[in-house]
């Protein structure tokens, strides 16, 4: 993309109201721009890097056998009385009376719409276990939103609800989301760490938060030091075996690790070593929920089992915040100059900056290297602006692309470009072509 053709409305200023560093830096790079309190659009850098997030969501949910659908916006609130949820949720549900006069809500979650799709789809064991998630926008009346795309209104969120036929095949279900959740985040960059939680409105007796420790965080989180050095290395858990799910679950959740709502002073002093207890703040970016069967029941969601008994089936959750999560990457990811993006989800791989546009040698070595970088399968954004150095310079690292080319007379006498990491800040001097191969293999591998 040329950046003489993008939409790319940089703010010079941060607003006032921006308290948090992803609030400044999202408003600031032209990732998104507010609509109303609580509701934003998504420009296009912002729109990029969303679908570069989901797209993560994506594969790893059908890598462990989800199956991907879509459902609606809008509900019937019959469904929700049916449940018995309808009047319990409380006001950040948006309720609709359609031109008929029928209740309607605006769904701030799925499990009721689900459960009626399956009970009338579904009849047998032989049909479990059995997962089914979508991409979607929320909505949620947030009386004070805030912190930008961290505590909005309307969210796009990953939603699945996994269908077994008895509390132990359940419980494989749950370990099985744990290990794609922590494979999910590894990916993005993010260490996010697995939390006894309270269930909340969505119910159930076993829940598990994903927290991201950030200074911004809403959430108080108590925890043991050792969980900082866990993690999935890339390791190909099979997620298949109860097993090997098991034993990653045992090990993520056996130090401690608790939200403030759930946490227990005394036996956290009890548990963990004075030097190991860590006190921080933490952004919550999903949660997995077992519920049995209170969603089944009141909606008499049965199946034959191998007895031939019908039996109501038992049922999880689990939530990812997409559009959370860009905000979660930022707190995790930037400098005083503005975002680090991680490969995975950055808007694109690599700036091209051509420090004298207009003149005849640094044109036309960009425009090569834009034209390779196209054709190494590397997303690049061409800084051909007739603007000086610095300003181009300051657009690059504020919107924090993982690499940047620098192309200008000095080094093209000697045939060669700068390649700047943003991480490291480290500069290097190469042939173009060795330089496009090095972002190549950092971005895709060998």
């Amino acid at each position: 993309m040329r950046m003489s053709r993008y939409f790319l409305p940089i703010l010079k200023e941060t607003p006032a109201d921006a308290q948090i560093v992803s609030h400044r830096l999202m408003l600031r790079s032209g990732m998104i721009r507010q609509a109303s309190a609580g509701i934003y659009s998504w420009l296009p850098l912002g729109y990029r890097v969303l679908q570069r997030i989901e797209r993560i969501v994506h594969e790893e949910q059908i890598r462990v056998g989800h199956n991907p659908m879509l459902m609606p916006t809008l509900q019937s609130a019959d469904l929700w009385r049916e449940s018995g949820r309808y009047d319990d949720y409380g006001e950040e549900m948006l309720r609709i009376t359609d031109r008929h006069g029928r209740d309607m809500l605006y769904g701030p979650t799925n499990e009721e719409l689900i459960t009626d799709i399956v009970r009338s789809s579904v009849q047998s064991y032989r049909d479990l276990p059995l997962t089914l998630y979508h991409v979607q926008w929320k909505f949620r009346d947030e009386v004070r939103p805030r912190f930008g795309v961290m505590r909005g209104r309307e969210f796009l969120m990953k939603d699945g609800y996994n269908f077994d036929v008895d509390r132990e095949s359940a419980i494989h279900a749950y370990n099985r989301h744990m290990v794609s959740y922590l494979r999910t985040y590894e990916r993005m960059g993010l260490k996010a760490i697995p939390m006894r939680a309270e269930t909340g409105p969505i119910g159930g007796d076993h829940s598990h938060e994903f927290l991201v420790l950030a200074e911004t965080g809403e959430s108080a989180v108590f925890f043991d030091s050792r969980i900082l050095d866990l993690s999935l290395g890339g390791r190909d858990v099979d997620t298949d075996s109860s097993e090997d799910c098991a034993a990653v679950f045992e090990a993520w959740t056996a130090p401690y690790a608790r939200t403030d709502e759930t946490h227990d002073p005394a036996k956290f002093e009890a548990a963990v070593p004075e030097d190991r207890r860590m006190n921080s703040r933490a952004i919550e970016v999903g949660q997995i929920f077992y519920f049995g069967t209170k969603y089944s029941e009141p909606m008499d969601a049965r199946v034959v089992n191998e007895d031939g008994d019908r039996v109501f089936v038992h049922m999880g959750s689990h939530g990812i915040g997409v559009s959370r999560l860009a905000g979660a990457i930022i707190e995790a990811s930037h400098d005083e100059r503005g975002i680090v993006w991680p490969e995975s989800v950055a808007p694109f791989h690599l700036g091209i900056v051509n420090l004298k546009q207009g003149d005849g040698d640094t044109d036309s070595a960009s425009e090569r290297i834009f034209a390779r970088a196209g054709a190494a399968g590397l997303d690049a954004l061409y800084d051909d602006r007739n603007e000086r150095a610095g300003p181009k310079f300051a657009t690059m690292d504020l919107i924090g692309l993982p690499w940047r080319i620098t192309v200008g007379p000095r080094c093209l006498r000697a045939g060669m470009v700068e390649l700047t990491c943003r991480r490291t800040g480290e500069t290097d001097e190469l042939e173009p072509d060795a330089a496009i191969e090095r972002v190549r293999l950092s971005c895709h591998g060998p």
